[in-house]
């Protein structure tokens, strides 16, 4: 009898942690996630005013929520650079135009979130792109935020040419 009982409450809590990740998962993909809470309260800040005068009420369309639609359907990459083109130095800009691909910028969970950025640079550690990395490294932490993040920039052959926290 008390191996039924702890196959029956490890399948019971097998089921609840299934739930519970489950239900997680789905937090900042779909419209009811929190980008769209983001938006919405950046548009409760102003007031609830649009650019042209009109409420939040009236039901205007508005170019805004276009604009962001066709950022979530670009690659990883090109947000990150519309992102570093808007908010980067001059420096992090000429970085970031080497960036060719970033992966696992998407797939946040605070644990340990990891994500990868290759660009055009050769050489490896020791060619020129080690400098830049560290811009790369660094423009990537102000375009995400994680409690645990680490992002690994590489070169065009994949070989490491730096890292940072973000």
């Amino acid at each position: 009898m008390g191996m039924k009982a702890k196959i029956a409450l490890g399948a019971v809590v097998g089921i609840v942690v299934i739930g519970a990740v489950s239900a997680n998962a789905g937090d900042g993909d779909g419209d009811t996630g929190s980008g769209s809470r983001t938006s919405a309260g950046a548009d409760e800040k102003t007031g609830g005013a649009k650019a042209d005068g009109g409420t939040q009420a009236d039901g205007a369309s508005d170019a805004k929520p276009a604009e962001d639609k066709a950022v979530e359907k670009a690659s990883q990459a090109e947000q990150f650079k519309t992102f570093v083109k808007k908010n980067g130095s001059a420096n992090e800009r000429d970085a970031v135009s080497h960036v060719t691909k970033v992966q696992g910028a998407d797939e946040q969970n605070d644990i340990l979130d990891a994500a990868d950025v290759y660009t055009d640079f050769t050489g490896g550690i020791m060619g020129e792109g080690t400098g830049p990395a560290k811009l790369i490294a660094s423009a990537f932490a102000d375009w995400k935020d994680s409690e645990n993040g680490l992002v690994t920039v590489y070169d065009a052959d994949g070989e490491l040419l730096g890292n940072g926290q973000f």
